[in-house]
């Protein structure tokens, strides 16, 4: 597998007057998955249809496992699966027809794409559909259609916009361990989704961006570093009752100790000071249940970013 990557420097694009993408740089690595991260009109799928070869940049420069999508658009689609938001499948035909015409559109032999498609079916669930019309698909099926045919040419790089949108929670686990899997065969993987904590599950490096630009490296580890809130489940007692013993033990007042239905929440400004915080609550003889950051890295960060200063 090539080692290519993806790369972008001081990308931009404009509709009009509105700036989609202002200013973005960045590169995924090739073996590792790579996170987009942003609120809505951020700028994240405008810059994977850059990458995709399906809008040119206005300036910058993109390299897709070393290929110029602009310069060379065919070279770059044969280097990458493409997975929009919605899969604009054709109706009438089945999954398997679905595969195979796209198979042969990437020139595979019939024989070769009937073989591919099979054995990409059985892979993301669609096995007992495989010769059901997509008409008849629901979101999380077509969600797992538009991934296969992604597949289909065994691409080197994968980029996926929301691709566990209207998946039920099995096909949503079975879609981290093949992500997993396909970075681990040395495949490049950027996808972006709106639910922070099953990119956290996946994703090994994270772009963020906001107002069509990438966030500095320092302004996210600054973003990062700021206190984030653990959950504290008490064992036998109601939260109400535990404030005051936890304020305690952790030398608070007790108004910095909050109330969420079962849990208390405590703020710790970073990993070691809330593993001190854990052994000072469990030393005092209060039983935890469960000791947990509230929020993962991702939707911390993110959080911060938003309302933060850029």
């Amino acid at each position: 597998m090539s080692a290519g990557g993806i790369v972008a420097e001081g990308v931009r694009r404009s509709f009009g007057s509105v700036h989609a993408v202002r200013d973005v740089s960045f590169r995924a690595e090739a073996g590792r998955v790579t996170g987009l991260v942003g609120p809505n009109g951020s700028g994240k799928t405008t810059l994977l249809l850059m990458l995709a070869s399906l809008l040119a940049p206005d300036a910058g420069s993109i390299r897709v496992d070393g290929v110029d999508p602009v310069q060379d658009p065919a070279a770059a689609r044969a280097r990458l699966g493409w997975m929009p938001d919605a899969l604009g499948a054709w109706p009438s035909l089945t999954a398997r027809e679905t595969l195979v015409y796209t198979g042969q559109l990437y020139s595979m032999k019939r024989g070769q794409a009937l073989d591919r498609a099979g054995e990409l079916l059985d892979e993301v669930g669609l096995g007992r559909l495989a010769d059901e019309p997509a008409r008849v698909f629901s979101r999380g099926q077509k969600q797992r259609l538009g991934l296969a045919r992604a597949l289909m040419h065994d691409p080197h790089v994968l980029l996926l916009d929301e691709p566990a949108s209207g998946l039920d929670p099995q096909a949503r686990v079975d879609l981290r361990v093949l992500l997993r899997r396909l970075a681990g065969e040395g495949r490049t993987v950027l996808l972006s989704s709106h639910v922070l904590s099953e990119l956290e599950e996946v994703v090994d490096d994270a772009v963020f961006l906001r107002e069509g630009a990438t966030v500095s490296a320092d302004r996210v580890a600054a973003a990062a570093q700021r206190e984030r809130t653990w959950r504290v489940r008490l064992a036998g007692l109601d939260p109400r009752d535990a404030a005051v013993p936890v304020a305690t033990a952790l030398g608070r007042d007790v108004v910095e100790i909050l109330i969420d239905r079962r849990d208390l929440l405590v703020g710790f400004a970073s990993d070691a000071d809330a593993a001190a915080g854990l052994a000072a609550i469990v030393a005092a003889g209060i039983p935890v249940a469960e000791f947990s950051a509230a929020t993962g890295m991702l939707e911390h960060t993110f959080l911060d970013l938003e309302g933060g200063a850029s």
